[in-house]
């Protein structure tokens, strides 16, 4: 289906008017056809969930059953393993954790290569090495599959309102075929380059998210020491030149804002964890391309030591918590 949904589509562009509705057509039957979801976690459930409300049957399946349970019960088919999803799906979304479990979900024992059929679109909208990307989209062509990267930006909050930003990187002829179905979960769908320019736009993006946040928690910490109420602090911030995401949309200090991990114990949202491994994703391009990121590398340090110190599955705005603790 997905080789003869790109056959229609490149027969669009020189045909027409006529036949653009016979496209459309197309179009709408495709939509109608199983897409595959691996990875249902605090991102890949609520994306998952958006495909549904969309219309897509979802096959899913993720190495938890605990998180089988809400996505199964909003009408999603559960399957045991990568290549039982690949063997139903011609289109197929991951979302992981780390480079290490995409190549197991991809290339594993019962990975979806190993029953993946030609033509399928495999989308992953992991956070991994732009070199495993490369390596996977490798892989998948001698298969006969298309591999493109396309991690997102925005958090589980923009995940759950469909308003991720997509940043997609991969054979540009196949862009139109993956934004059909990232514009269910996302705002944004941006097409970057070749494989692995995705992954290259989003390590540049934590790492400026990373830095953003440490100095937003610096600055709400010393405000509140100096004897400023944080509402306030945080009001005069966000209608100043010090405005930024993470002071206006992610605030990292308690009972400023509600809805984000800082009003909840620092619960859900983007681990800590992540957050370094993503740092250390960028501390490797940044060597290896004679980059100095002298912010970026003490960003890394930063979340590394809140890991050992015991903050890795708290998301990482608790970077707030870490250096009120470190000041008494």
């Amino acid at each position: 289906m997905a080789a003869l949904f790109r056959g229609y589509r490149n027969f669009y562009k020189r045909s027409n008017n006529h036949v653009e509705l016979t496209l459309v057509s197309c179009r709408s039957m495709a939509s109608k056809t199983p897409v595959g979801f691996i990875g249902l976690g605090n991102m890949g459930t609520p994306m998952a969930r958006n495909l549904l409300k969309h219309g897509y049957p979802v096959i899913a399946t993720d190495v938890f059953p605990e998180s089988f349970k809400e996505l199964q019960d909003s009408g999603a088919q559960i399957l045991d393993c990568p290549a039982e999803v690949a063997d139903k799906a011609d289109r197929i979304i991951t979302m992981l954790p780390s480079s290490p479990n995409v190549i197991e979900v991809y290339t594993g024992p019962n990975g979806i290569l190993k029953k993946v059929k030609k033509g399928t679109l495999l989308i992953d909208s992991s956070t991994i090495d732009p070199a495993v990307s490369k390596e996977m989209a490798v892989a998948a062509e001698k298969m006969g599959a298309v591999f493109m990267d396309a991690p997102v930006s925005g958090g589980v909050g923009a995940a759950g309102l469909a308003k991720l930003t997509f940043m997609v990187g991969g054979v540009e002829e196949e862009f139109n075929a993956a934004q059909e179905l990232l514009t269910c979960m996302g705002a944004n769908v941006v097409y970057c380059g070749q494989v692995g320019s995705g992954q290259a736009a989003k390590i540049c993006n934590n790492m400026l998210l990373a830095i953003g946040m440490i100095g937003t928690a610096e600055t709400m910490n010393l405000g509140i020491r100096l004897g400023l109420d944080p509402k306030l602090l945080a009001k005069i911030l966000n209608m100043s030149s010090g405005q930024c995401w993470s002071s206006d949309k992610y605030n990292p200090v308690p009972g400023v804002m509600e809805g984000v991990p800082s009003a909840n114990n620092y619960q859900g949202g983007f681990g800590t964890k992540l957050m370094a491994k993503d740092l250390g994703f960028a501390q490797d391009t940044a060597t290896s391309t004679h980059t100095p990121i002298p912010l970026g590398s003490l960003a890394h340090q930063i979340y590394r030591a809140m890991c050992a110190r015991g903050y890795s599955n708290k998301d990482f705005s608790s970077v707030f918590q870490f250096l009120r603790e470190e000041g008494v």
